[in-house]
């Protein structure tokens, strides 16, 4: 094996968040029109290595996945020792917009996952002109939890292993079996509570099945779409979301769980790439981003 570096750019970004200064990191790839990448509760933007070094994507857009607050490099802000953690929608909401700003974005596409996938819902409502096209992929307004969480944060259970045999049932069956046990490790390397704290916004502060009321896909488009062996964030449970908003798009995955675009990126592509396509044929030339200096 010739020995070489991957076409992606890491580094540290300082900015303000809720009046909290924070450090994120944050990876990208690509010219073009900006597309941000939303990572899935409890890991971090390694989740899009796949996405990054696409050049079908990277030859038109600007890619950039960022490490939430308290996940993967970002480090908590300074004084967490002495709170718990809990990712609520106005966080989560704020986070990305100040993401933005800071990278000055213009009008960027948003390509969530999981629980990223279900804040491009709240984007879509209340935010619309700030963005040019939104992608949740496992996006529904709600589940009713599976799970318990109390099993995620103790201090007789190792807290990286029992977090990632919760989420392993929901990777498909027949996809790359490194890229599986790769999505696996991201999940062992959450720090304490991280995917607890995150899993509040899923089953608890996140219900939007009266946010989606007032989506209009005229402002901005959506779509949603779920692999069909994710019993999460099932496929009847995105398109009965996407049923409930005019004009949305809505893709059932073949061969695909919870995590497409790290379980199974060659499957998650076919699937994706037709719908950015679509965005950059409408995108005027003149809106294309290059990487801030």
């Amino acid at each position: 094996m010739t020995a070489r570096f991957d076409s992606i750019t890491g580094r540290y970004l300082r900015l303000e968040i809720g009046g909290r200064p924070h450090r994120l990191y944050v990876e990208e790839a690509g010219e073009g029109i900006p597309l941000l990448c939303l990572h899935t509760a409890g890991a971090d933007g390694r989740q899009y290595r796949d996405l990054l070094l696409d050049p079908e994507v990277t030859s038109r857009f600007r890619v950039i996945a960022f490490d939430m607050p308290w996940h993967g490099k970002s480090s908590p802000p300074e004084g967490w020792q002495d709170e718990e953690y809990r990712l609520t929608t106005a966080a989560y909401v704020s986070t990305i917009l100040a993401v933005c700003e800071a990278l000055g974005l213009d009008r960027p596409v948003v390509l969530g996952c999981s629980i990223g996938g279900r804040i491009v819902l709240q984007l879509a409502a209340d935010h619309a002109g700030c963005f040019r096209g939104l992608i949740g992929a496992q996006g529904a307004a709600w589940q009713e939890p599976w799970y318990d969480t109390d099993w995620l944060h103790r201090p007789d259970v190792h807290g990286g292993e029992v977090c990632a045999a919760l989420i392993s049932g929901l990777i498909a069956p027949g996809g790359p079996e490194a890229d599986r046990h790769e999505t696996l490790w991201h999940y062992m390397q959450g720090g304490p509570g991280i995917f607890k704290g995150d899993l509040w916004f899923y089953r608890v502060d996140g219900d939007l099945r009266e946010t989606i009321r007032r989506i209009d896909t005229q402002r901005c488009p959506l779509w949603l779409m779920a692999g069909e062996y994710d019993f999460s964030c099932r496929p009847e449970d995105m398109l009965a979301t996407a049923e409930q908003i005019p004009g949305c798009g809505a893709i059932v995955m073949e061969r695909l769980g919870h995590f497409p675009m790290s379980e199974n990126y060659g499957q998650f592509a076919r699937y994706l790439h037709p719908v950015l396509q679509e965005i950059a044929a409408s995108a005027p030339p003149a809106e294309a981003s290059t990487p801030a200096k």
